[in-house]
């Protein structure tokens, strides 16, 4: 059925302003029109003719802002990743910049999510959609660790500081590389050290033990981290120096902890 422009206009633009990027099953189950999924095909498509939407990637459209030309309109990449993907776990460098705490921007924004699906290239930025981490696949276990964050009226759901950080160690890459993902780290505001524990014993490896053991160590003032705490991570150190980026070689043994790291978190370098 053809749209007609007096039909439930201000359901639709009411449902525009509360979702700025959204998928057309959002849209259909919201807006509810005659014909199903096919209504709702075509009345988005009356916007996209009038201008007031963009059609970012197959199902999810953004609503382009007044005055804005759609070619040059550029949606948010953390609200277009939820609209792919409505479980979103924001994860790495994604999760340091909604915490607020990234030292630099990144042009990826990385989830997990239960579903998998290739990377999506927009606008000069990479949407990267990952499992959850074997140590956290269980459904039940997923939301530890991670708090809701608003972003632009929408909450969205990122890994906590903790968890941030440990996954991090885990894979440097994502979050930028090891000093990007330090310098960040350092600027928490807190860390809940339970907490942190219990997502390091949720994944138990030895290097990840030691990478934050080294860190709160680094940062044991800011924290106010107990000696006896520094001394449990201690014991679950590696029992031979090992890289924490096994692609990497050369650095600096971080001796207490049994780890080699870059050149450039040696302490002086640390901000």
């Amino acid at each position: 059925m053809p749209f007609k422009a007096n039909q439930s206009k201000t359901g639709t633009r009411d449902f525009f302003a509360g979702h700025p990027v959204f998928s057309l099953s959002e849209a259909t189950i919201a807006l509810s029109p005659p014909g199903g999924r096919r209504g709702t095909v075509e009345r988005l498509k009356h916007h996209l003719e009038k201008g007031r939407l963009k059609l970012v990637a197959r199902e999810i459209y953004a609503v382009v802002p007044p005055h804005v030309e759609p070619d040059q309109f550029h949606p948010d990449p953390f609200l277009t990743a939820v609209a792919v993907r409505e479980d979103a776990v924001f994860s790495h460098h994604s999760a340091l910049e909604l915490l607020g705490a990234a030292h630099s921007v990144w042009n990826q924004v990385t989830l997990y999510t239960g579903k998998r699906r290739r990377s999506l290239r927009l606008n000069g930025n990479v949407l990267r959609f990952l499992e959850h981490p074997g140590a956290m696949r269980p459904i039940s276990d997923r939301e530890l660790g991670t708090r809701r964050i608003e972003r632009r009226g929408k909450l969205l759901r990122a890994t906590g500081p903790e968890r941030t950080l440990v996954e991090g160690f885990r894979r440097p890459g994502l979050a930028g590389g090891l000093e990007e993902l330090v310098l960040s780290a350092g600027g928490f505001s807190t860390l809940d050290l339970d907490l942190l524990t219990e997502v390091l014993d949720r994944y138990d490896i030895a290097n990840l033990w030691a990478a934050t053991g080294w860190f709160l160590e680094r940062f044991q003032a800011a924290f106010y981290v107990p000696d006896e705490v520094l001394a449990r991570m201690e014991r679950r150190r590696p029992r031979s120096p090992q890289y924490l980026e096994r692609s990497h070689r050369g650095g600096w043994l971080a001796s207490r902890w049994n780890l080699i790291l870059p050149d450039s978190l040696k302490p002086a370098l640390i901000i």
